[in-house]
This record gives C-alpha cells, structure tokens and sequence, in this order.
C-alpha cells in the first residue's frame, strides 16, 4: 500500500465523513466540489480501496470508510496537538488574527493598540476577510482569534460580544423609501437583496431576514463578497441590502441612502476564538484585546 498520502487528503475525508454531502464539506473546506471529489478519488487510490459509496441522490461511509475513520480522526488530533505542544516550546510567537472588512480602521485597531509594548515577545499577522468567509479564518485554522460578526457557524467557539449595533437598510437613492426617517422590516421582505455568497452559511441567512421571512425565499438579485462591492450594486439599483450602522459612516456613497430598520435585534460584534486550538499566546492576546473593551460592552457567549 502506498503511505505518501497527505494530510490534507485526511482532512477531506474527515469533512465529508461528517457531512456525507460534497457540497457541504467543500464550503467547510473551502474548495470546489471537483476539487474535493478528485482529492478523495487520489486518497482512495492510495489506500486501495472505496471509501465511500455514492449515487446521486446520497453520500454513505463504506464498510472500510466507518472502520477506518476513527483511525484518521485520532491521528489528525495527534497532529493538532503536536502543533500545540511546538507552539508553545517556541513560545507561540506568531498569533494570526483575522478581521471581517470594515473593522480594520477603527475598532481592531483600537483593541491592538499597544499590544507590541505590551507583549514584545509575540509577533501578530493580521489578516482582512471578505464576506464570503465571515468566520474569518477560525472555521479553517488559518486564523487564531477573530473579529467577527455573530452569528458564525464554527464548532465549539468562545465569543465576548465588544459592540452593538443597529441594522439600517442600504437603499439606492432614488428608491421609494430612500427619504424615509426609519422602516421595519417587514416592509423590505419583498425587495430584490444583495446577499453575501452562498459559502458564508448561517451569516447570510441572518443578513438577508430569513427568521422574518416564514419560509418564503428571499428575492436574490446579486451576491457581493465586500462593502465596496455591496454598496455600488445598491447604488447602480440593483437591488437595496441590510448592514449595521457604523457602515453609515463608512460607506456613505451619493448614489444611497442609509435608512434605520426599528424592529431587529442589534448586531453583535465579537472576538472569537476556538479554545482548543488557542496557544498560551493566543490566549494572551485574547486578555489584552479584552481589557481595551469597556466592561458594559462585553457579554461572553
């Protein structure tokens, strides 16, 4: 049998032994469905043998698949937990946090400012997602703590809400409510929507109103990965999109009108991390952004 298979190819077949769906685990994995159906052909190839027996309507573990995969789970957490173990030998030098774009300017900056005095011993990357991964980076490993907007769907996440606030809706100027004072959400149910890609799961639901809607689809007219994007489809009148309030200040455009939505709960913003995969330095840094955030602004989840 040939041993050269990576660990990548582990953690392909991990992800779609958990959902039993290509689509699903290639947006976890953040990958085309091709991709990780060549990537699971070469696996089997190397081991010899099918792993999973597939049709088109169902995904199912074989007989070697179910035996095999408690093997490879147990071995990617040996792995993950030797990563640990060097991290902190070499005193988790390198902490990567990720920011959701729009908060780099002020509100990261704010919670980082001073950090290099504080904890010279420890370099941070910071690095800016888009909407079409609004985990920014935890759901994949490729960041350590993240400023992000709630909600995320990334297993066994700690969270400390840092700001809230309100939703607007973007509207093109020359719409019928763009003169409007304030609106409620049931009067923008029916209007064409610019949404984030479909990889960002649980966090486009809940920007396009899907708990308001009882079942009924939104009217999709484009998909936009970031602000600028967002807010020039609105502005050209494709269709109208909701966001939060400081976006007011940050993205006014001449072409839109920025309207309060009086009936939404306030969106929530967090710093985020996933415990288990934290170093003695991430956590570190978790404290200090912490403690630039005044008390009444934080609520653990």
């Amino acid at each position: 049998m040939n041993h050269g298979v990576s660990l990548r190819l582990l953690k392909y077949f991990d992800a779609l032994a958990d959902t039993l769906n290509y689509h699903k685990a290639a947006e976890r994995l953040f990958i085309s469905q091709p991709a990780l159906s060549a990537a699971i052909r070469q696996l089997e190839g190397h081991i010899g043998g099918r792993l999973f027996e597939r049709d088109t309507h169902s995904v199912a573990l074989t007989v070697l698949g179910q035996e095999w995969l408690p093997h490879v789970r147990r071995a990617l957490h040996e792995v993950e937990a030797a990563f640990d173990v060097v991290e902190n030998l070499v005193g988790s030098a390198q902490i990567r946090v990720g920011y959701l774009t729009g908060m780099g300017a002020d509100l990261l900056f704010e919670l980082l400012d001073g950090v290099e005095t504080s904890l010279p011993e420890l370099s941070l990357e910071t690095t800016e997602y888009d909407f079409s991964d609004p985990t920014v980076g935890l759901r994949s490993g490729a960041c350590d703590i993240a400023l992000l907007r709630l909600p995320v769907d990334v297993p066994d996440l700690e969270s400390v809400v840092v700001a809230k606030e309100s939703w607007v809706a973007c509207l093109p100027r020359t719409h019928r409510f763009a003169d409007r004072t304030q609106l409620h959400i049931g009067e923008l149910l029916d209007e064409p929507i610019v949404v984030a890609p479909q990889s960002a799961g649980v966090w486009r639901d809940y920007w396009m109103a899907s708990d308001v809607r009882n079942g009924r689809p939104a009217n999709i007219a484009a998909e936009a990965a970031t602000y600028e994007v967002e807010t020039t489809m609105v502005a050209r009148g494709v269709g109208i999109s909701f966001t939060t309030s400081s976006l007011t200040r940050l993205y006014d455009r001449p072409g839109i009108r920025f309207v309060p939505i009086v009936d939404r709960p306030a969106s929530l913003t967090a710093v985020a991390w996933r415990p288990n995969r934290l170093s003695a330095g991430g956590r570190q840094v978790v404290r200090y952004m912490l403690r630039r955030v005044p008390r009444t602004s934080q609520r653990r989840s």
